[in-house]
Formats: C-alpha cells, sequence, structure tokens
C-alpha cells in the first residue's frame, strides 16, 4: 500500500506517554510537516508554539481547568513531553482551519517518527479569559492570536488502541 495511505490509516490519538523527550530534530521535523500544510489564500498568519517543559505545560493544564472547573488533579493534557499550541490571527477567518491542516500534518509526521499524539482543543474558545490569557502571553503568543488547537506529542506508553470501524459516510453523485 501506498506508504502516505498507510500512515493516515494507522495512526492513532495516544493519550498515555512515557517520560522519554522527544529528540530535537524529530520535535523539527514534525513542525515542519505543519509549516507545509495548506493555508486559505497562502496567508500562513499561525504561529505553533512549542513548550517542553513540562512544569509549564502542566501550569497550562491546571489554568485550563480552573476555568472550565474541572479538577485540576484529572486533567493533564495526558502529561505529554512535547505539546504545540497552534494559533492563528483572529480577524483570519479561516484560522481555525489552517491550523486544523497543520495540526494533521504534525499528527502525521509525529506518527510516521514512531511518535504519539492526540488533538486537545480545550483553549479554542477561553482563550482570552483573565486565567488564560496572561499564560498565553508569558509563552509569545499574540494577543490578536487564538488557540484553535493543541497537540500533545510524546512517546507512547503502550499500543495504540484498536481502530474503530469506518462508517458508510460516502456518497458518490454521478
Amino acid at each position: 500500500m501506498n506508504q502516505i495511505l498507510e500512515n493516515i490509516k494507522s495512526r492513532r490519538s495516544i493519550r498515555a506517554f512515557t517520560d522519554e523527550p522527544i529528540d530535537p530534530v524529530d520535535l523539527d521535523r514534525i513542525l515542519e510537516a505543519g509549516l507545509w500544510a495548506p493555508s486559505a489564500r497562502g496567508l500562513q498568519t499561525w504561529q505553533f508554539t512549542v513548550l517542553t517543559d513540562r512544569t509549564r505545560i502542566s501550569e497550562l493544564a491546571v489554568a485550563i481547568a480552573e476555568q472550565l472547573q474541572r479538577d485540576p488533579s484529572r486533567y493533564t493534557m495526558y502529561e505529554p513531553t512535547a505539546l504545540i499550541l497552534a494559533s492563528n490571527d483572529r480577524e483570519n477567518h479561516n484560522g481555525m482551519l489552517d491550523c486544523s491542516c497543520a495540526l494533521q500534518n504534525m499528527f502525521l509526521a509525529a506518527h510516521s517518527l514512531g511518535l504519539g499524539s492526540v488533538w486537545i482543543n480545550q483553549l479554542r474558545g477561553i482563550c482570552d479569559e483573565a486565567g488564560i490569557r496572561p499564560i498565553l502571553d508569558s509563552l509569545g503568543i499574540p494577543p490578536n492570536h487564538l488557540v484553535w488547537g493543541m497537540a500533545a506529542l510524546g512517546h507512547p506508553a503502550g499500543p495504540a488502541p484498536e481502530p474503530p470501524p469506518r462508517k458508510g459516510v460516502v456518497h458518490y453523485v454521478k
């Protein structure tokens, strides 16, 4: 089978990671995959903010949990060894779509390198809240940006889950 199609079909969301850090070369490869994603009108108004300090990742998780009124001891964003925040200019009406394409490229790149990944989307609706925006500012995310999604990355702590069956959702019109 085509290697790209096989990578797409075998990728799974991984929700448990080891403590082993990601090789910086591999992290750069993952980010490069995101940079080559399509963006509406080629504007590329996104920014990919990378956290590899688990303390900073945990602080962000606690702030998100508190904002969403969840138990901070249970909301950990799966304790990844790296977290990529994909943000885009709030005035770009395609910002979420552009970030989605970039994140998908990153997930596929991570999988091709033997790493696990999972999408986290809790920030998208709370970026401007008082308990969140100062943290985003401290991470260098521009004030005119919204975080549309995050990629939690790391070495899988176990086997990938089995794929769910695919539904018959393709409809051809002739």
